[in-house]
């Protein structure tokens, strides 16, 4: 069981000055952690609660953390729960009426939460995520919106591009980023928590297309600014995290897509599998891919239940959410190079083309 350290002096929620949660899961985030949670102390709107899960960090950053901000409250995991159960521990926790998913090496701006607020309040029950450019160039795009290819693969809308003002607008998206999640607690209900599966990656991407199935959209609130890492602290891009991106992006396809549907995509899919077969084994990750199917085949039985669930409570179509999904992926040029990102492209939109005809 998690160890709850506590002190804090929070206003309960009301109509017009509702209570915030803010969850920070911290894995050995150093200085950076603490940088956040100031960041957080200088927010204009200040009826919050911090939450701090630490998924045993060998740093000591969240014990430094809690004698800095006595007020926060810190929940120390026994064991590594990996982000997707590590943000559950803390969103169990919370007693806003709102609540947020924070990443420890983030830096907000003072308005960033009450213009998330004041999107929820104007627009209603949705998932909301703000616009994120890069902490050390503040002109640098990150996400401006996340998106969803047919295949499932996921991608930042705009990372890696010059702020020009061409993403002003107020939109819905296909998912938002999990690197800043902002949401209702009875939002959270309704769709569930995190996906303990999953581990991390793909998390953001399966929680608000869980969320789509029963009518519950994701939107980009682009007056509200938050600043982040070209690449995360945690993971960035090793051999753990293009296996896990694998393994998840196939549990979300088998356990949110209709059987009807995902029959139908077959060819589609096995002519992308050998895509990623091959560009794996190119960046000499080839183990990675196998042992991310190997796992998928382990853990058939308990996609199975997933999915029963999933489609239980669906009240909307593939063929609705289809429409909105893309037929590209745009990849970090730092991942891929531009020849090779252009020639898979190519490949992926000509096919998700052929595959959205027979469905």
């Amino acid at each position: 069981m998690p160890k709850v350290v506590t002190k804090t002096n929070v206003k309960e929620f009301d109509d017009n000055n509702p209570l915030v949660s803010i969850v920070i899961l911290n894995y050995n985030a150093g200085d950076l952690l603490i940088d956040c949670i100031e960041s957080i102390q200088n927010s204009n709107y200040k009826n919050f609660e911090i939450i701090l899960v630490d998924n045993v960090s060998k740093d000591n950053s969240h014990k430094k953390c809690k004698e800095r901000f006595p007020d926060i409250k810190l929940i120390e995991n026994s064991e590594n729960l990996g982000y997707c159960e590590g943000n559950n521990v803390g969103i169990r926790e919370a007693k806003g009426q709102f609540v947020v998913i924070l990443n420890p090496d983030t830096i907000v701006e003072p308005s960033w939460l009450s213009e998330l607020l004041l999107a929820y309040r104007k627009n209603g029950e949705g998932i909301y995520q703000p616009k994120f450019l890069a902490s050390t160039d503040h002109s640098m795009l990150l996400s401006t919106g996340n998106m969803i290819q047919i295949f499932g693969f996921g991608y930042s809308r705009s990372k890696g591009d010059l702020d020009k003002g061409q993403y002003e607008k107020f939109e819905r998206i296909n998912f938002a980023s999990g690197t800043c999640i902002f949401t209702s607690k009875k939002t959270i209900e309704r769709i569930g928590l995190f996906e303990p599966f999953l581990f991390a990656f793909h998390d953001d991407l399966e929680l608000c297309w869980r969320g789509a199935l029963i009518g519950i959209s994701s939107f980009y609130v682009p007056s509200s600014l938050v600043y982040h890492p070209i690449e995360g602290y945690s993971f960035k891009w090793s051999p753990l995290k293009f296996k896990l991106l694998e393994r998840n992006r196939k549990y979300c396809l088998l356990t949110l897509y209709s059987r009807s549907t995902f029959f139908k995509m077959i060819p589609g899919l096995l002519l992308i599998d050998i895509a990623v077969l091959f560009f794996y084994i190119f960046k000499g990750l080839g183990k990675m891919k196998i042992s991310a199917d190997i796992e998928i085949l382990k853990n058939l039985k308990t996609i199975n239940k997933k999915y029963n669930q999933n489609q239980k409570i669906r009240i909307v179509s593939d063929q609705e959410l289809i429409k909105q999904f893309k037929n590209e992926v745009i990849v970090p040029k730092w991942v891929i190079k531009d020849k090779t990102n252009v020639l898979f492209n190519n490949f992926l939109v000509a096919i998700s083309k052929i595959t959205r005809f027979f469905l």
